[in-house]
C-alpha cells in the first residue's frame, strides 16, 4: 500500500516524548517603548557614549586604570560601541607588559587574557616569575587576585602546561573561597565563573550578571554603568519585537503547512541561537535569517528523526537534494506544504542578498541544509537496520547531522560583506577549524541526550558506538570525555 494513503495512526513512527512548549504566545503581542520614551533613551546612551569614547582616546597613564576600563566595557556587553577605540588600546598594550605591574598578578593575567581574546600573540612565560622555587605557583597568591588567572587559563592553547597547572591551582583555590567565605565580596561572581568561565559564556545572557557585580563594585564608573544599563534595555526592547516579528512568521507557516504535532516546539529558543552569534543592533535582518534557518531544520531533524518513515525519508531526501517544487507531488501528505516553504524562505532570503549583492549566501546555506539532511538520513537508515557503525564512520556523518556547518552558514547569511564567498568555502568539512568545532558539538549533544534519546527507538550515539568499538563501560566513558572537555 502507498505509505501516502495510509492514516499516520496506522503507521509505526519512532516518536519522540518532547516537552510542551513552556512560552505560548507571550512575546507575540510585544508593545515596544513609545516614541518619547525611545527618543529620550537615545539621547542619553548617545551622550554617554561620547563620553566613553572621550576616555577611551585619551593618552594612557596608567595601563592597569585604563586595561580594568576595558575589560568592564567587555564584560558589560558594549565593546561592539567601541570597536576601534579598544583595538587601538590593545595595540599599544600588545607591545609590552608595563613593567610598573609585571609583578601584579591581576594585572598580568588580566593583560593576557583580553589581548589574547582578541586576537594578539602573548608568550605565557610571563605567568613563570609567579611560581616558586620547585616550580608550582606560590601559595601566597592564594586569594582572591587568582580569579583573573582562573579566566585566563581558559584561553589557553595547547601545549601550554603553564596555564594547564594555573587552571588546577586557581580552581582549587577560588573553590575554597566559595565554600568558605560567604561574605567574600566576590563570592557570587566566583561561584559563576566556577560553573562555566566568561570565555564560554554568551555575551548577551553574561553582560546582565556582570552590570550586576560592576554595579556592587564601589570602583564602578558612574557614566559606564548608566550607558551599560541603557544599551542593555534598548537591545531587549528591539530584540523582543524580532522575536514578536519572528513568532509571527512561524504561526502563519505552522497554520499554513499544517505539520502533524509530533515535532518539538522551540521557536524562541530557536532565536536565542541567534543572539549567540549576534546581539548588535546591526545583525537584526541576520537574527531573523538564522532564527529561520535553524527553525526550519530542527522541524526536519524532528522529521527524520521522530516521524518519517524509511520509505518516505527515501522520497523526502531525494526532494531536498533537486530543491524543486516539481517534487511536491511525490511527497507523503504531511511534508508537501512544509517543503514549498522551505523553498519560500529560501527564495525570499536570496531577493533580499541580492540587492546586497550577496545572493550566494543562500545558496552556500542551502548547500549545508541539503548536506545535513544526507546525514540525517544516513542516521535514520542506521536505526532502521540497528545497525551500530564504528566510532569513525559515527563522527564522519555526525559532522554533517550535528548541523554545526549548517548553523554556522546560517550565521554568515546576513552579515554583509563580513563574511563573504571566501567564507562560505572555507566553512568545509576538510577545513581544520570547522571540522574540530563539528565533532565537538556532535560529541556535547550525544552526551546531553544519550539517556533521553534511548527511552525510544533511536540511532545509536557517539557514546554506544565507542562503548561497542572499544569496550568501555557508559559511566567510564562519559566520566572521560567530561573530563577532556574540561
Amino acid at each position: 500500500m502507498d505509505t501516502q494513503c495510509l492514516n499516520a495512526t496506522q503507521i509505526a513512527r519512532p516518536l519522540a516524548n518532547f516537552q510542551p512548549d513552556i512560552w505560548g504566545d507571550r512575546f507575540v503581542n510585544y508593545t515596544p517603548p513609545d516614541h518619547v520614551t525611545q527618543r529620550r533613551m537615545e539621547k542619553e546612551a548617545k551622550e554617554l557614549k561620547d563620553l566613553i569614547q572621550k576616555e577611551l582616546l585619551k593618552d594612557i597613564k596608567d595601563t592597569k586604570q585604563r586595561i580594568e576600563y576595558l575589560d568592564a566595557i567587555i564584560r558589560l556587553g558594549v565593546a561592539y560601541h567601541f570597536e576601534k577605540e579598544i583595538e587601538d588600546n590593545f595595540q599599544i598594550f600588545q607591545k609590552n607588559i608595563h613593567k610598573s605591574y609585571e609583578d601584579d598578578l591581576h594585572y598580568v593575567s588580566l593583560h593576557f587574557r583580553l589581548l589574547r581574546q582578541h586576537g594578539f600573540h602573548v608568550s605565557c612565560d610571563v605567568f613563570e616569575k609567579f611560581k616558586d622555587e620547585n616550580g608550582k605557583f606560590k601559595d601566597s597568591l592564594a586569594n582572591d587576585v587568582i580569579y583573573n588567572l582562573y579566566e585566563t587559563s581558559y584561553v589557553r592553547v595547547h601545549g601550554e602546561s603553564i596555564l594547564d597547572e594555573a587552571l588546577v591551582f586557581s580552581t582549587k583555590h577560588l573553590t575554597s573561597i566559595v565554600a568558605n567565605s560567604s561574605s567574600h565580596p566576590m563570592v557570587e561572581q566566583i561561584a559563576r565563573s566556577l560553573e562555566l568561565p566568561l570565555h564560554k559564556r554568551s555575551v548577551r545572557v553574561e553582560s546582565r550578571h556582570q552590570i550586576t557585580f560592576y554595579e556592587a563594585k564601589s570602583s564602578h564608573d558612574e557614566r559606564l554603568l548608566k550607558f551599560a544599563k541603557l544599551d542593555f534595555n534598548m537591545l531587549l526592547a528591539l530584540h523582543r519585537m524580532e522575536l514578536a516579528q519572528y513568532m509571527r512568521w512561524f504561526k502563519n507557516l505552522d497554520k499554513a503547512i499544517k505539520l502533524p504535532n509530533f515535532m518539538r516546539s522551540r521557536v524562541v529558543e530557536c532565536y536565542f541561537w541567534s543572539l549567540g552569534a549576534y546581539h548588535e543592533s546591526k545583525y537584526a535582518f541576520a537574527r531573523l535569517c538564522i532564527s529561520k534557518i535553524i527553525r526550519i531544520i530542527s522541524i526536519l531533524d524532528d522529521i527524520y528523526d521522530a516521524y518519517a518513515t524509511t520509505e518516505e525519508l527515501i522520497i523526502i531526501t531525494k526532494a531536498i537534494q533537486r530543491w524543486d517544487k516539481s517534487c511536491v507531488k511525490q511527497l507523503p501528505e504531511f511534508m508537501k506544504l512544509f517543503y514549498e516553504a522551505m523553498i519560500d524562505t529560501f527564495e525570499e532570503m536570496e531577493q533580499a542578498l541580492a540587492e546586497e549583492g550577496r545572493a550566494y549566501a543562500a545558496h552556500y546555506a542551502r548547500q549545508q541544509l541539503i548536506a545535513t539532511c544526507e546525514g540525517y538520513f544516513e542516521e535514520a537508515k542506521w536505526r532502521f537496520e540497528k545497525h551500530v557503525p564504528t566510532y569513525e564512520n559515527y563522527i564522519n556523518n555526525g559532522i554533517f547531522s550535528g548541523g554545526y556547518l549548517l548553523i554556522v552558514a546560517a550565521s554568515f547569511v546576513g552579515m554583509g560583506d563580513i563574511a563573504n564567498e571566501n567564507a562560505f568555502k572555507w566553512l568545509h568539512k576538510d577545513s581544520k577549524a570547522p571540522r574540530a568545532s563539528c565533532i565537538i558539538a556532535r560529541l556535547f549533544d550525544d552526551i546531553a541526550g544519550h539517556k533521553f534519546e534511548q527511552d525510544r527507538e533511536h540511532v545509536v550515539s557517539a557514546v554506544e558506538c565507542y562503548m561497542k568499538q572499544f569496550g568501555a563501560s557508559e559511566e567510564g566513558g562519559l566520566r572521560r570525555d567530561r573530563t577532556s572537555n574540561r
